[in-house]
Formats: C-alpha cells, sequence, structure tokens
C-alpha cells in the first residue's frame, strides 16, 4: 500500500520539484532583481524568522475559513434541498445563483466591512458567500442523478418522502458534494485573505498588506507558501471525510500490492 501511494504521488513530487529548482536558477542568475524575486532558499529563511508572527496570523485566517465554510456549506445545502423539493423555487432561484457569482469579491468585501465592522463576522459571511454556491449546485445534481427506479423502489417499500431522501437521494449525492466541497475549501482560504485586505486587525491578508508596504516580498512569498499549504492540509482532510462517508469507493488495495503479497509470488 505505501509503495503504490509514494507511486501515485511521486509526478507531483517531481513537478513541484523540478518547478522550485528552475526558480531558484532564475533567481541565482540575476536576470530578476534579487529584491523583486527571492529565490526559494530565502523564502523558506522566513519562517525560522517570523514563524511565530505566521503562525499567530495562519490561525486567524484558518479560523475564519473554518466558520466561513461551515456556514457556506450550510447554507448551500439548504438551498440545494429546497431547489430539488420545488421545481418552481429551483427555476427561480438558480439563475440568481449563478448571477451571484458574477460580482467581483473586491466589490462586496468593503460593504461588508461597512456594514458588519472591522471584526471576524465580515470575514466570515464573505467566505460563506464563496463557499455556498460549488456546494449548492453540486449537490443539485447529485440529488437530481438519483436513479428514479430506486426511488420507485424505495416508495413500494413504503418510505415517505424523508426516507427517500436519506436513503436514495443523499447517497447519490456524495461524491458530488465533496467534489463542490474541494472546492469551496479552496475559496474559503482565498476568501479570508482578501477580506482581511480591506480591513482587520490580524491574519495572513493583514501581515500580507504589512510586507508589501516594506517592500519584503521574500516574506510575501512565504503567505503564498503558508496559503497554499492551508488550502493542501484542507483539501486533505475533505479527503479523509471522503473516505469515510464512502468507502465503498475506495476499496483496500489487493493483497499483490503488500509485502505479503509480493513474497507469495
Amino acid at each position: 500500500m505505501l509503495r503504490s501511494r509514494l507511486k501515485a504521488y511521486l509526478p507531483a513530487v517531481v513537478a513541484v520539484a523540478t518547478a522550485l529548482g528552475l526558480w531558484q536558477l532564475l533567481s541565482a542568475s540575476g536576470l530578476v532583481p534579487g529584491y523583486m524575486l527571492p529565490s526559494p532558499a530565502e523564502v523558506l529563511a522566513v519562517f525560522p524568522t517570523d514563524g511565530p508572527l505566521l503562525l499567530e496570523h495562519g490561525l486567524i485566517t484558518l479560523q475564519e475559513a473554518a466558520l466561513g465554510l461551515a456556514a457556506g456549506v450550510a447554507f448551500g445545502f439548504a438551498v440545494a434541498v429546497l431547489m430539488d423539493a420545488f421545481d418552481a423555487l429551483r427555476r427561480a432561484i438558480y439563475p440568481l445563483l449563478v448571477l451571484s457569482q458574477t460580482i467581483p469579491v473586491v466589490a462586496i468585501a468593503p460593504l461588508l466591512v461597512l456594514w458588519l465592522g472591522y471584526d471576524i463576522m465580515p470575514k466570515v459571511v464573505l467566505v460563506a458567500l464563496m463557499t455556498f454556491f460549488p456546494v449548492a449546485v453540486g449537490l443539485l445534481q447529485g440529488f437530481q442523478s438519483v436513479d428514479p427506479d430506486e426511488v420507485a423502489l424505495l416508495r413500494t417499500m413504503g418510505a415517505n418522502r424523508w426516507q427517500v431522501f436519506r436513503y436514495g437521494k443523499i447517497p447519490a449525492a456524495l461524491p458530488e458534494f465533496f467534489s463542490g466541497l474541494r472546492i469551496a475549501v479552496t475559496y474559503a482560504m482565498v476568501g479570508a485573505v482578501i477580506s482581511e485586505w480591506l480591513g482587520g486587525f490580524g491574519g495572513l491578508g493583514v501581515y500580507m498588506t504589512r510586507v508589501q508596504k516594506a517592500f519584503a516580498f521574500d516574506k510575501m512569498f512565504a503567505v503564498i507558501f503558508l496559503i497554499s499549504a492551508l488550502s493542501l492540509l484542507l483539501m486533505a482532510l475533505v479527503s479523509l471525510i471522503e473516505r469515510r462517508a464512502m468507502p465503498y469507493r475506495f476499496p483496500k488495495q489487493s493483497r499483490t500490492d503488500s509485502p505479503e503479497g509480493d513474497r507469495s509470488k
């Protein structure tokens, strides 16, 4: 199993290492001034010196992203259920949902700051607005993709509307739900940082604004590295939850992939 996982992640590791190597060579060549494009080594050197400060701001951003994501998932689930239950409501709401995604986030964030202040509330609301759409659309497609024969079978067995939803539609919508949740996770971190740019007292966005004014580009890239790492961590958590929720989609490795299987050959 370990060998197969290493083999699966090897291309991605090689690609990242190659990109970092080319970046290091470009910075060392002097084609781009060092103060404009610091090398990966200079960026990594920021973490030992500014590590505690980055961790403090990172936890604030992660809290905002987590709370906003939870609110967005709850709101997206409620909207998807209502649109699936009432066809007229779906035809009325769905165009508005699509239209809402055409509004730039940077245009909404200042309004939220004016309405809700500079504390955590406008950040959570902005993240929720950014994350509910992929969840709602994914769930709606999943609800409507359920096999009609399965629904008919449940009804002939005496299942009521809730039981059809519980045992038929929710299992059918889980793959689409987790696909939308992966997109929402990346939106959550980006939305939290953007909201911090426009007003706040802490977070990676506030830290990035401060170091930008000081032209400390190595620290700006360090923030980008940290945001990417936190996003990957959240996506890994989503994958873990998905495996727990749908173990039938991730069968265990066969014995031929295990050391015992290799010795039996």
